[in-house]
């Protein structure tokens, strides 16, 4: 089913929070650092958020707020990303990245944190590793929302059409290396304006976040690497043919799903949302006309509100 645009429900703050603290939990296999946005009641369900290809958990601040009063919210840096380390078996496509979801919901289930299978959000590449636990451990997933997903497209966007040539060995090796030469603020300035419809939405408040972690991150020998490996299994995906292949494993997920596109989204297609209910087998779809790539960033009121009326 697809939905027109919700009406506007009451703005965010123009005075945005500050990003939610950080932890880091060393699980069995692997070390990852989250972001913990507390239920403001009890016993409400868990909430687990995943960033994409070169994000963090600060994609989701303004949302873990919107969603307080329904969730118990958790956004996680996947492995190589924000503050956590590579995984140890260097596994960083969108099945590898799942797997640590999985530990990670052992770990909070077992520290008393996680109440049941939780409601899974991703955006982008995270869409397409919450994808991956939703079909392969439907005991974990209460609800699904994807958010820009990247998923396999008959067509590539101009702005997506580099991505194929940065995955290429050797290449994408020197092109992000020449990339990260480049001063930090014009950095995310640079992917503000790729991921936003209206970049002037972006408040001081976050852009100094995003460029105090990027220059951190960056200090990491292992930045370059994780963002190609992560790249090239995303990739992987999307010449698939067998079995695993994302579409297939969409029509293995049974419980509720959100798909939210921007219109003016320029990495993923917003035409693909007619394809969502045709392997998804209990999804709704809503466009959002004036928004890009992270919707959950741009249009926060938005999402809750769409979240809300589907899922919550």
């Amino acid at each position: 089913m697809t939905s027109p645009v919700l009406s506007d429900p009451s703005a965010s703050s123009s005075d945005p929070l500050p990003a939610w603290p950080r932890e880091e939990l060393r699980l069995d296999h692997r070390t990852l650092t989250v972001r913990h946005a507390p239920g403001k009641s009890p016993d409400l369900p868990t909430a687990l958020y995943v960033h994409g290809l070169g994000g963090s958990s600060l994609n989701w601040t303004d949302l873990m707020h919107d969603l307080q009063p329904q969730v118990d919210g958790w956004a996680v840096d996947l492995g190589g990303f924000g503050y956590s380390p590579p995984p140890r078996d260097g596994d960083m496509s969108p099945s590898g990245h799942a797997r640590s979801l999985v530990d990670l919901l052992r770990h909070l289930e077992t520290l008393g944190e996680s109440r049941g299978p939780v409601h899974l959000f991703g955006n982008s590449m995270g869409g397409a590793v919450a994808l991956q636990l939703a079909a392969r451990r439907p005991d974990l997933v209460r609800s699904l929302t994807l958010i820009s997903p990247a998923l396999p497209s008959l067509s590539l966007t101009k702005s997506s059409a580099h991505l194929p040539v940065i995955a290429v060995p050797g290449i994408g090796e020197r092109l992000v290396a020449k990339f990260m030469e480049t001063d930090v603020h014009t950095r995310v300035r640079g992917t503000i304006d790729v991921t936003f419809a209206d970049p002037s939405r972006v408040s001081p408040v976050r852009l100094a976040e995003s460029a105090e972690l990027i220059a951190e991150h960056d200090r990491f020998p292992y930045a370059t690497d994780a963002f190609l490996r992560s790249l090239r299994g995303l990739l992987r995906t999307y010449a698939d043919v067998g079995p695993q292949r994302p579409w297939k494993l969409a029509e293995r997920v049974t419980c509720p799903t959100l798909v939210i596109y921007g219109r003016k989204d320029p990495l993923v297609d917003s035409r693909s949302a007619h394809r969502v209910t045709k392997y998804f087998k209990n999804a709704h779809v809503v466009v959002l006309p004036d928004s890009g790539h992270v919707a959950q960033m741009e249009h926060p009121e938005f999402v809750a509100a769409a979240w809300e009326r589907f899922i919550g």
